[in-house]
C-alpha cells in the first residue's frame, strides 16, 4: 500500500461584476519528506470590498502562508506552525494599514486554510470564505461565518490587518481516502444554496478545475455581485503504515555487533568502551581521517525486532541535531556512507547527575540553583521547538568538568510536528523512569512542558533532601485513577534548614494535577531563587495535618495512650 500523501487540487477564480479580482487562493504539496512532516496546504482568501487595496492584502496573504508554513521548524506542530505564520501576516498587514491613517485604502482580507497532514485535516479561519468537508454524497460546512448585522447591513466582524491580534477558530478532521475539501468565497456560496455545491462537487465525473469553474460560473448565472473563487482538495491516498512497513523502514541499517577498542565502524575508531547494557552500548570514537572525538552508540542485539525501541532510537540523533544549546547534547550525522544503525553524539567528559548528587549529599543550595538554572535553559530549548523530553532524570543530566549541564537521551522526547503522523506502533505506554515520570502520564493524559517541570522538581527536592516528594509504593505504580492519590511529603520534614519559601516553591511544582503547577519555568526559576511571601503565607495557613502529619498522628497516639491508662486507672 502507499505510505504517501497524495492530494489534488483544481480551482478557480474571477472578478464576476466588479472590475477587480480580490479573492486570491493558493496550494501546495511538497515533495520528500518535507511531504510527512509538513503535509499539504490550501489557502483562500478574499480581499474586503470596502478597502480598495484588498487584492494586495489577499494576494500576500495566500503567497506569505504557504511560503513561511513550509519554512517552519520540522518540529512545530501544524497548529502552532500556521499560528505563528498567521500572526506575523497578520502584525504586518496591520503595519502597512497604520501608515496608511485608516484610509480607504486599507488592507484587510478573510483568511481560510486547510492543513492536511498525515489523516488528519487542520483548518484555520477567519472571515466569511468558508471551508467545506465532503465525504460520498455528503457535504458539511466546517467554519462559521464571521459577520455582524448593523443597521441591516452585514459587516465583517474578523480580517486579517484589522487589529493587532488576529481572532483564528481552528479545528480538525480526520480523513478517509477519497474524501474532499472546499474552499470558497462568499461570491459563490452566497448565492448557491449547499444543495447545489453538493451535487457540483460530488460529481464522480470531472477533473477538479472543470468542478470548480462549474461552481463559479452558476453562481455567477444566478446573480453574484461579488468576486468568485472556489479551491478543490481531493485527497486520493493517505500515509498509512502498516506495523510491517514501519518495521522494514526502521531496521533497513543492521545493528552492529558489539565492539571493543581498536574496531574500526563506518569511518571511526573505537577508542574506549564508556557503557555496555542490555539496551544500548556507548563508545568514545575518533574520526580516523580529523582524530576529532565523539560518542558512537549503538542498540543492543536485544531490540533488533522491537520496532518501538528503534523509532526512540533514531528519534534520539534527530532531536539531537535540531535543538542548538549549549545546555543540551548535541548529535551529528554521520558519513554518507554509513552503514549501521548508530548515532555520533557530543563527548561529554564529566559526571552525571546521579554521581554529582552521591558526591554531594548535602549540597548548598547555591549549587543546586545553578544546575536548576542550568537544565531549565535546556528545557526551554525543547519547548520553543515544541517538544517534551519527557524523561528527565539525575541520570540524563551530565556535568561537564568546567560545570556546565547537558541534557541528554532523547529517546521519548515527544515531537509535537512528528507526533501528528499517523504510526502503527503503541505510543501510550507512560513515558519517564518510575520515579520522576509525573503523574499525568500514568493517567493516559498527554505530557506539556509542566510534565518537564515537574521531573526537574523531583530532582531539585531529591538534591535537597537526598529523598524522594512521594510515598515509595505511590509513585511504582504504572496508573493512577485520581491525582490525590499520591500524597506529598513536606521537604523540611527532611531538612529542617530549609527555608518556608524554598518548601512553598518546590510543593507548587510538584502538584500532582499539572493546571496547579506554575505556568511556566521562568516562574519556577524565580520563586527557587528569591523569596516569595506569598509561598511563605499558603505554607504556614496549612492545617497541621498537612505540614506535619507525622506530628499529628504522634500526638493523637499520645492522646490515645493516656486516655487509655486513665480509663484502666478508673
Amino acid at each position: 500500500m502507499s505510505t504517501r500523501l497524495e492530494v489534488r487540487f483544481g480551482g478557480h477564480s474571477i472578478e464576476g461584476v466588479k472590475p477587480v479580482n480580490q479573492d486570491a487562493f493558493a496550494a501546495h504539496l511538497p515533495d520528500g519528506s518535507e511531504r510527512d512532516l509538513k503535509g499539504a496546504a490550501a489557502v483562500m482568501c478574499d480581499g474586503v470590498s470596502s478597502a480598495a487595496d484588498s487584492e494586495i492584502a489577499s494576494q500576500m496573504a495566500v503567497t506569505g502562508f504557504i511560503n513561511d508554513y513550509f519554512s517552519t521548524p520540522p518540529t512545530w506542530s501544524v497548529r502552532k506552525a500556521a499560528s505563528q505564520v498567521l500572526n506575523g501576516l497578520n502584525q504586518w498587514v496591520y503595519r502597512q494599514n497604520a501608515a496608511r491613517h485608516g484610509t480607504r485604502d486599507s488592507l484587510l482580507t478573510t483568511f481560510s486554510a486547510a492543513v492536511i497532514k498525515s489523516n488528519t485535516l487542520h483548518v484555520f479561519h477567519a472571515g466569511d470564505s468558508r471551508v467545506w468537508h465532503m465525504r460520498g454524497k455528503t457535504l458539511e460546512q466546517l467554519t462559521r461565518d464571521h459577520v455582524m448585522t448593523e443597521g441591516g447591513r452585514e459587516f465583517l466582524a474578523r480580517a486579517l490587518g484589522a487589529d493587532t491580534r488576529l481572532e483564528v477558530d481552528y479545528l480538525t478532521r480526520e480523513l478517509l481516502e477519497g474524501d474532499r475539501v472546499l474552499l470558497t468565497t462568499d461570491g459563490v456560496h452566497g448565492v448557491l444554496p449547499s444543495t447545489r455545491i453538493r451535487d457540483i462537487v460530488t460529481a464522480a465525473d470531472g477533473d477538479l478545475e472543470t468542478l470548480a469553474r462549474q461552481l463559479v460560473d452558476e453562481a455567477l448565472a444566478a446573480g453574484s455581485d461579488d468576486n468568485l473563487s472556489a479551491l478543490l482538495v481531493a485527497v486520493d491516498t493517505l500515509p498509512l503504515e502498516t506495523l510491517e512497513e514501519t518495521h522494514r523502514r526502521l531496521t533497513q541499517r543492521p545493528i552492529p555487533p558489539v565492539l571493543t577498542p581498536g574496531n574500526k565502524i563506518d569511518g571511526y575508531e573505537v577508542l574506549d568502551v564508556i557503557f555496555s547494557g542490555t539496551r544500548s552500548h556507548m563508545y568514545l570514537v575518533k574520526d580516523i581521517d580529523t582524530g576529532q572525538r565523539y560518542v558512537l552508540k549503538a542498540p543492543s542485539q536485544n531490540f533488533a525486532e522491537d520496532a518501538l525501541y528503534l523509532d526512540g532510537f533514531i528519534r534520539e540523533e534527530w532531536v539531537g541535531q535540531r535543538i542548538d544549546h549549549p545546555n543540551v547534547m548535541k548529535t551529528y550525522p554521520g558519513r554518507p556512507t554509513k552503514q549501521f544503525m548508530t548515532y555520533l553524539g557530543e563527548h561529554i567528559e564529566g559526571m552525571n547527575l546521579r554521581e554529582w548528587m552521591q558526591d554531594n549529599p548535602e549540597p548548598p543550595l547555591d549549587a543546586v540553583r545553578d544546575i536548576i538554572r542550568q537544565t531549565i535553559a535546556g528545557l526551554r530549548a525543547f519547548q520553543r521547538a515544541d517538544m517534551v523530553h519527557q524523561d528527565l532524570k539525575p541520570e540524563n543530566i551530565m556535568i561537564n568538568r568546567d560545570g556546565r549541564v547537558k541534557i541528554l537521551d532523547f529517546g521519548t522526547v515527544m515531537i509535537a510536528g512528528t507526533d501528528e503522523i499517523a504510526s502503527p506502533l503503541d505510543k501510550s505506554v507512560p513515558q519517564g523512569s518510575v520515579n520522576y515520570v509525573a503523574p499525568e502520564y500514568l493517567m493516559g493524559e498527554r505530557g506539556s512542558f509542566r510534565s518537564d517541570l515537574f521531573s526537574l522538581a523531583v530532582i531539585a527536592y531529591e538534591m535537597i533532601t537526598g529523598a524522594l516528594p512521594f510515598d515509595e509504593p505511590a509513585v511504582k505504580r504504572v496508573s493512577l485513577k485520581s491525582y490525590t492519590e499520591l500524597d506529598y511529603i513536606p521537604a523540611r520534614h527532611r531538612r529542617h534548614d530549609l527555608p518556608l519559601w524554598i518548601e512553598g516553591c518546590l510543593k507548587k511544582a510538584l502538584q500532582p494535577n499539572p493546571v496547579d503547577r506554575y505556568h511556566a519555568f521562568s516562574e519556577f526559576l524565580q520563586d527557587f531563587t528569591v523569596p516569595n511571601p506569598a509561598l511563605v503565607e499558603n505554607i504556614r495557613r496549612q492545617p497541621l495535618i498537612q505540614k506535619n502529619p507525622v506530628a499529628v498522628w504522634q500526638v493523637l497516639c499520645v492522646i490515645l495512650f493516656l486516655l487509655n491508662l486513665w480509663q484502666l486507672a478508673r
